[in-house]
């Protein structure tokens, strides 16, 4: 079965590549570590404390398109890139026109032009 990518499924896939990114665990440095002993609590003091945030793990199949997705960035030029990277992590269009230099409209024009090369090369990949 094939697949007609749209710039709508590649802004999506690079939404989720975003989520996925920030599920994958902190990297740390290494080399060092914590020599003080684990802080035992009773049960009431876990009772009364802040419950820990659940943290959710990024899956095998998401980390998979993650990386498929990340390969897709090479088929553009950097400021595009960029481009594409700050909508995908959902920043203001004021806040990337400022870094760009242009009106909003000529962001997303090319922003636009940008998603539709890759989906272009997608579509041309099946073939």
């Amino acid at each position: 079965m094939e697949h007609n990518w749209t710039e709508k499924d590649v802004a999506g896939q690079f939404e989720e590549s975003i989520s996925t990114l920030k599920k994958l665990p902190p990297v740390r440095a290494q080399g060092y570590f914590n020599a003080w002993p684990e802080i035992v609590r009773t049960p009431e003091e876990i009772a009364a404390g802040e419950p820990m945030p659940l943290r959710l793990r990024a899956t095998p199949d998401a980390i998979s398109r993650m990386e498929q997705t990340l390969r897709w960035i090479t088929w553009v030029d950097v400021e595009e890139r960029r481009l594409i990277w700050h909508r995908a992590a959902r920043r203001r269009w004021k806040t990337i026109c400022w870094e760009l230099g242009c009106d909003r409209s000529t962001a997303w024009r090319k922003w636009s032009i940008a998603l539709a090369k890759i989906a272009a090369r997608l579509n041309a990949g099946q073939k």
